[in-house]
Order: C-alpha cells, then structure tokens, then sequence
C-alpha cells in the first residue's frame, strides 16, 4: 500500500502551449499520465493556431522560463526531461542550463521544426542552438524524417541519423509517418548498434500533435527506469493507439486520443 508520500516518477518538461490541446503542453501531460508518470513544466512558449491554421509564436522570456525552472527543480525531484518546441535561443540557452545542473537524468528531444498545419517554427539561429547547445545533451531524439534531413543538410535518413549521433545524441529515432510508404517505418539508430525498424500500420487521416505524444510517451517510461529500446516500443504503440482511436474536436487535423484506454 502506497503512502501519502510516495507518488510516480517525475518528467520534467519544456514545451508551448497549444490552444487547441491537441499538441504541445496539453498533450505531454496526457502521454504522461497515460504512461505511468507525472508531469511539472516550463512553459517555452504560447501560440496562436487551431487544428487547420498557425498564425503566430510567442516565445516566453529567458529571465522568466529561468525563474520558474529553478523554482520546480529545488522543490521538486525529476526523474527524466522532456522538451518539445523552444521558441527561441535565449530559452534553449536556459534549457541546456538546467539540464547540466540537473545531472544524468534521460533527456527525450522533440525538435519540433514545424507545426501540424505545416508553418515553419525554427529560425536558422533555433536549429543551430538546438545542434550546438542540445543534441550532445539528448539522450534520445525523435525527429521525423523531414526534420532529420533539415537538422543535417543529409539527403537520406540514414545519413543525417549518422550525423546527429554524430553531434551527440546517445539515439535517434527517425519516425516515418511524414514518407509517402505504405507502412509508416520508424527506426532507432543508436552508437555501435545496428538500427532497429519498427513496422506500424498506416492510419487514414491527418493527426496534430503525434510527435508530441510520442516522445513525451518515451520520456515517461525513461523516467521509470524502463530500458531505451522497451521504451521505445512501448510508446510506440501507445502512440499508434492514440491515433487509431482519435477524436476530431475541431475542422482540420485530428486529435490524438491519448485516454484511449478509458474508451476501449
């Protein structure tokens, strides 16, 4: 029987906020809870979109975002770290700070480069601060195959998988639902380790906030001590089952259903 003090392990995480609740903050909360863990965060930034359109980014300020991380983090114990759009330099500056005074804590990276509606959300200055300051932290990074090749400049994913292990990722799992296949292909490349491919149905629609349920997914089962590649499947298929049972709240793109079990 658990006592009054004991409770999940923790994920810390650094991420925006979308108002339609299907990506973002509202989104690494529900993959959190879903998978076994509790969530604290910072937000990086808010925005301005629905599921059909993007209008706007609002980065948080540096000096704020540091004040409310060191506020979680000596009151509050981590367990894992999971950050998803940044919003801008100065916060992945802050970012990179607080994880090296955390310690060896598991760091998942979704390096969300755009949104689900397709607008671009990183500056050419975001995503050389995101190779510089954050990739040799990362301990797993979940980029789709779109993003992979923007992060390197490769032309295929198994070369740009190359490059950020590379630059410092301890792994890489590029997901493939954004190629034109008819399975979606993930693969987990890691150092001194042949990939690892992942097979997963292919389902009809157009989902915001995948990545977001992913990873944040991923970082849950880390902070319970779950081994790299296990958490790796598992959030997989959470993920896929959170698609398959989506909802469609608004006009456009769905929404994943991240409470899927509470329906099935």
């Amino acid at each position: 029987m658990k006592t009054l003090t004991e409770h999940p392990p923790v994920v810390l995480v650094f991420s925006a906020h979308d108002p339609s609740g299907a990506a973002g903050i509202q989104a690494d909360i529900e993959s959190i809870n879903s998978n076994g863990a509790r969530c604290i965060s910072v937000l990086t930034a808010t925005t301005t979109q629905n599921t059909s359109v993007f209008e706007a980014i609002q980065p948080l300020q540096a000096t704020d975002f540091r004040n409310q991380a060191a506020l979680l983090l000596a009151d509050i114990q981590v367990n894992a770290i999971k950050i998803g759009l940044t919003g801008s330099v100065t916060v992945i500056d802050e970012i990179a700070r607080v994880i090296k005074k955390a310690g060896s804590l598991p760091v998942v990276l979704d390096p969300v480069l755009h949104a689900g509606t397709g607008a671009g959300l990183a500056t050419n200055e975001i995503i050389a601060s995101l190779k510089q300051q954050l990739l040799p932290l990362t301990t797993i990074l979940t980029p789709n195959v779109q993003e992979a090749l923007q992060l390197t400049g490769a032309i295929d994913a198994d070369s740009a998988a190359r490059t950020l292990l590379d630059l410092g990722c301890q792994q890489v799992l590029i997901t493939g639902a954004d190629t034109p296949t008819t399975r979606v292909i993930n693969t987990l490349y890691r150092q001194h380790s042949e990939p690892l491919e992942f097979t997963w149905e292919r389902l009809p629609g157009v989902y915001h906030g995948s990545g977001c349920t992913l990873a944040a997914a991923i970082a849950a089962l880390l902070a319970q001590g779950v081994e790299s590649v296990e958490a790796v499947t598992r959030a997989q298929q959470f993920c896929w089952n959170s698609l398959k049972y989506h909802l469609q709240l608004g006009k456009s793109q769905f929404h994943p259903d991240r409470n899927f079990q509470d329906r099935t």
